[in-house]
């Protein structure tokens, strides 16, 4: 290359060259393509062709594909290789009058026999694309017949439409470098056209593994689905079905990692990068088969508490309650150990973390008391029986059943639905109404002119008619007596024994129950009046 030229000089004439080869290749392009077009509507005029005349325009059709594909190559291998050659500092004007002073004689016509070679290839790659897209379609239409199941059909034909594109593709790009050679190019166009060929096979081969994944698992998935009622074995699936779709991710994930992987390998300036293929692999691995150990220990952990059986209402309270901080405590253990084969799968001894981790703990440990706390807490809540998952309880200003005894909380919903999340260790004084047995404590009150004889007779037949027909109920109504005398009435105060948690709804009930009775036997209800008194204006 001349020593005066700059670097906007190179650039210039990488332009004008590159752009007089493309306007050669669409050139060529455009004269064999009006070419066929010509051939093609000379033959349908021939009487004895009349009658293929539909199956000339296919075949014209296909060719003048097959050329516009093989141009837009070629004009990608000129981009290519001329760039190679700019990037190298090569002259390319002088590199190209090297290259035809080269030429043997017989040059062009080789090339003549080679471009009609490649037009036989091209013809005969479009026949076979023809019959492997009828058999695959015959293969997608027993495949979807199979068992009748109907569920897996989307996926199947998402499948058979990619392995159909990736047939075809991969069949024109081999067309592609075998035109190369025939046609007599630079080694390195037949180079970039092969390794194009291999990574467009290696992603293509990795998407169409990831529809035969999704394909495969949802078959398999139907499958399980329709025979579980029937085997004792598949009968277990349903508990693990909600790992499906992670298990279909899984895979997923770990195809497109293994295609970059290899798709790194093909180029050379950037393989040494492929080596972080298989560890990524493992990562990915590991949090699966954490998920699926967390799962495993949901099952061993519910198989093993709540095993059939008459059951009296307190040890299934201790089994919801124990249940729950079994998990927890075990999902904590399997994310620390699937957090130390992480490390291992990236090269990262774990030991000196782990001994660092003690120290920053201890010190940590010295700032988060609360947490300790609470979690000691959590632990005596369960073993004194304080209270148990579905217990009624009041502590400071939430009251609600209890839900969940965690680790470090305890969470209880009240009477508006409303979830309050309460840490253990700030639970200091705790009511329990689920204890045997609790209370349920009306006060009604009465008008003064009213026969407390009366009421209290009246009071203690309706109670002994909720006992009747409450279940929740577990004694009669017993009226403690005058509890206050108000503005307008006298409170009377009563108490019934209910079963634990149940005081709420049994008061809702007898207040009904005492408003049907006294309007039965006229004992007044008094209630707020308010009079209003109006004043004519005086006359003068």
């Amino acid at each position: 290359m001349p020593g005066s030229w700059t670097s906007a000089d190179r650039v210039y004439q990488f332009l004008a060259i590159t752009g007089i080869e493309i306007l050669l290749i669409v050139v060529v392009a455009v004269v064999i393509a009006v070419a066929l077009r010509v051939t093609a509507m000379r033959l349908k005029t021939l009487p004895a062709l009349e009658r293929y005349a539909g199956r000339f325009d296919m075949i014209h059709r296909r060719a003048r594909s097959g050329m516009t594909l093989l141009a837009l190559l070629l004009v990608i291998a000129a981009i290519a290789a001329n760039g190679v050659l700019f990037y190298q500092q090569i002259d390319l004007l002088e590199y190209m009058q090297q290259l035809f002073t080269r030429l043997p004689p017989d040059f062009w016509w080789r090339l003549a026999l080679g471009a009609a070679a490649v037009g036989v290839i091209a013809f005969v790659a479009a026949g076979l694309i023809r019959l492997l897209s009828r058999l695959l379609l015959n293969l997608q239409e027993r495949t979807k017949a199979y068992e009748q199941i109907k569920s897996n059909d989307e996926s199947i034909e998402a499948f058979f439409a990619s392995l159909r594109r990736i047939f075809t593709n991969s069949i024109w790009l081999l067309v592609a470098y075998w035109a190369a050679g025939l046609l007599q190019m630079p080694p390195l166009v037949a180079t970039l056209v092969s390794i194009g060929l291999r990574i467009y096979l290696i992603v293509a081969l990795g998407l169409l593994v990831v529809k035969a994944v999704a394909a495969i698992v949802a078959s398999l998935d139907a499958l399980s689905q329709k025979y579980a009622n029937t085997d004792a074995l598949l009968a277990y699936y349903q508990t693990w079905r909600r790992l499906v779709p992670l298990f279909r991710r899984t895979l997923e994930y770990i195809i497109y990692v293994v295609v970059a992987t290899l798709v790194t390998l093909q180029i050379s300036f950037i393989a040494q990068f492929a080596e972080y293929g298989p560890k990524v692999v493992q990562i990915i691995g590991t949090i699966f088969l954490s998920r699926v150990a967390i799962e495993v220990m949901s099952l061993v952990v519910d198989r093993t508490l709540f095993k059939p059986g008459d059951h009296s209402e307190l040890e299934q309270q201790r089994q919801l309650t124990l249940a729950p901080l079994v998990k927890s405590s075990l999902r904590y253990v399997i994310f620390f150990v699937a957090f130390i084969l992480i490390l291992r799968s990236v090269d990262i001894d774990p030991t000196p973390i782990l001994a660092g981790a003690g120290i920053i703990g201890l010190v940590v440990g010295l700032g988060a008391q609360p947490l300790i706390n609470d979690i000691v807490s959590g632990f005596f809540i369960i073993l004194e029986n304080i209270y148990l998952v579905g217990d009624y309880i009041e502590t400071g200003t939430s009251r609600g059943v209890v839900e969940v005894i965690d680790i470090r909380t305890t969470r209880i919903r009240d009477p508006n639905g409303q979830q309050h999340i309460l840490r253990n260790g700030q639970l200091n004084e705790v009511i329990n109404y689920s204890k045997s047995y609790t209370f349920a404590v009306v006060e009604v009150g009465v008008a003064y002119a009213s026969n407390l004889d009366h009421v209290y007779r009246v009071i203690e037949e309706t109670g002994e008619r909720l006992k009747a027909t409450h279940i929740d109920v577990l004694d009669k109504t017993v009226v403690q007596g005058l509890a206050s005398f108000g503005a307008s009435e006298l409170l009377i105060r009563t108490v019934t024994r209910v079963k634990p948690g149940r005081h709420q709804q049994v008061a809702r009930d007898l207040r009904k129950l005492l408003k049907e009775a006294f309007d039965r036997e006229g004992i007044e209800i008094p209630f707020s009046q308010h009079v209003v008194t109006l004043h004519s204006p005086t006359t003068p």
